[in-house]
């Protein structure tokens, strides 16, 4: 696999960023869900201080990615798709980008607004731009609540449209993304 991208696939970096990154989301998804379920409990308190750090983790990797995405070329998508599937294609990664940046913000401002430092795996504590506030927490709750279920299903349509590709239209789109 090459380093960076070429015409036909994706290179290693992006490769490399889409697994990890798919991996993180996935799985913070389900801690959350997990998480909100829980009674309080010391668990529950170190629980969430590991969803906040990874929920920085994820704002920074998804930086990297669009950094990366903006300066590779980008393979095309095959010349058989209609145009409403390359409409679809590119309005569904808008969407998810949009979704991978509002979850951490949301959580983020959501710590902040209600008063809680959000701590980077110990190592730093992200500034607060906004004092204690419990209009503003409430808004970036719901924010933070919808924005998770929008993505699960991005996530769905998003792995369903890879697996119609590979196994139905038995083109490219899916081998182009995988590491092997």
């Amino acid at each position: 696999m090459p380093f960076r991208n070429t015409p036909l696939r994706y290179g290693y970096v992006a490769v490399t960023l889409h697994w990890m990154m798919a991996l993180l989301v996935i799985g913070m998804l389900c801690l959350g869900l997990y998480m909100t379920g829980l009674s309080a409990s010391l668990e529950k308190l170190k629980l969430y201080g590991l969803h906040k750090s990874f929920g920085v983790l994820i704002l920074m990797l998804v930086t990297i990615r669009l950094a990366w995405r903006f300066s590779s070329i980008i393979p095309a998508l095959p010349s058989t798709l209609a145009t409403w599937q390359k409409i679809a294609a590119h309005v569904s990664h808008v969407a998810l980008y949009a979704c991978l940046f509002i979850m951490p913000l949301s959580g983020w401002l959501m710590s902040v607004t209600a008063g809680i430092p959000v701590s980077f795996f110990g190592l730093f504590l992200l500034p607060a731009p906004f004092a204690a506030d419990h209009p503003l927490h409430v808004f970036f709750l719901t924010l933070h609540q919808w924005c998770a279920f929008v993505l699960i299903g991005l996530i769905c349509i998003h792995i369903g449209a890879a697996l119609q590709h590979h196994f139905i239209y038995k083109d490219t789109i899916l081998k182009r993304m995988l590491p092997w």
